[in-house]
């Protein structure tokens, strides 16, 4: 049993995230709010968790949320960033920083509204 503990931790420990860009969009306004992660699911599990303790720092993401609830809103993730196969790179932060321009130039080629961070 010790061994197969040992595997088991050892499986996990090489493991990998989805990485990439998710995305908020109101159903009502249709704007949106876009994040990139190296841990997908954890960051949207913060995101939403925040909103809904009414402390996100993006007060007008916050606003709405907290006006129209959870429901009028799309959470879905726009694209995984793949890791390299050779597995020797570690560091995805210059990746998702291009994947997050090229999403913003998407959306807003779509005539599609970003929450601006208010200072507050």
């Amino acid at each position: 049993m010790n061994n197969n503990r040992k595997e088991l931790i050892e499986q996990f420990k090489q493991m990998k995230p989805d990485m990439g860009i998710f995305w908020i969009r109101s159903k009502g306004t249709n704007k949106y709010f876009i994040e990139t992660s190296h841990n997908l699911k954890g960051k949207i599990n913060s995101t939403t968790f925040q909103l809904d303790m009414d402390s996100h720092l993006n007060k007008e993401l916050q606003s709405e949320w907290k006006k129209e609830t959870a429901a009028n809103f799309d959470i879905e993730i726009l694209e995984l960033l793949k890791y390299d196969k050779d597995e020797s790179k570690i560091d995805y932060t210059e990746e998702l920083a291009i994947l997050k321009m090229v999403w913003e130039e998407k959306l807003n080629d779509q005539k599609l509204v970003p929450y601006k961070r208010k200072l507050s």
